[in-house]
């Protein structure tokens, strides 16, 4: 089973998606979701973790997530690439 945390920009439809693979992965998805929303001061961002066995079973389940652009993973939340 795989957590997966989508960090989901409203206004745009960006997204950017950090797979936490293994038994401990659900957990481990939550407990960053849980941080970013602790600190969050833009409330465009949405964060969302889902447990499934795959990326391709999120993507079919939540496409709504899927529409707007990849963002990098390496960029901070409130900029868009």
């Amino acid at each position: 089973m795989h957590g997966f945390l989508i960090e989901y920009h409203r206004p745009t439809g960006d997204w950017r998606l950090t797979d936490y693979p293994g038994a401990d992965g659900p957990r481990a998805a939550l407990e960053r979701r849980l941080e970013l929303d602790a600190d969050r001061t833009d409330t465009d961002w949405e964060y969302v973790t889902l447990n499934a066995a795959s990326l391709a079973t999120v993507k079919r389940t939540h496409s709504r997530y899927f529409m707007g652009r990849e963002l990098d993973s390496n960029c901070p939340q409130n900029v868009t690439v």
